[in-house]
């Protein structure tokens, strides 16, 4: 299986980030717009839309407040597996950081995952910094 591991520095403190994370249905408007178009939620799934233009089925696995971590899984024809968790940590200068871990199958994904990660990554970065830089909640 392949793992793909994101460290993330975030100028944004760990509160702040983990609100936005957490917040399962408003990935297109608070964490990463632009590269997720919409977001739609069935019960503990939901339906992302990708810049792209690509779909996924994401079922929220666990959102555990007290360590900042939310574990989610895509089901699909062309993934085998594929399973994902985002955590916060906070850093001593009032920022954070997020470590995103993706493990997928089969094999042959991995190099796109890694890339669309990139770009969730640069999302998440900006819009973060961008709501408290404009006083607005995540």
């Amino acid at each position: 299986m392949a793992s793909i591991y994101k460290d993330i520095p975030i100028d944004a403190p760990a509160d702040h980030v983990w609100d936005a994370l957490r917040d399962f249905g408003a990935l297109h408007t608070r964490l990463a717009p632009g590269f997720v178009t919409d977001t739609q939620l069935e019960g503990d799934v939901r339906i992302v839309t990708f810049g792209n233009g690509s779909v996924a089925r994401e079922t929220l696995v666990d959102c555990d407040d007290k360590r900042q971590r939310l574990v989610y899984a895509i089901t699909s024809e062309r993934l085998k597996q594929h399973s994902a968790s985002a955590q916060v940590f906070a850093e001593a200068d009032g920022r954070c950081r997020v470590v995103w871990i993706a493990d997928v199958l089969p094999h042959e994904v991995a190099p796109y995952m890694d890339a669309q990660m990139d770009l969730g990554a640069a999302a998440m970065q900006t819009a973060l910094a961008r709501s408290v830089r404009d006083g607005k909640a995540a």
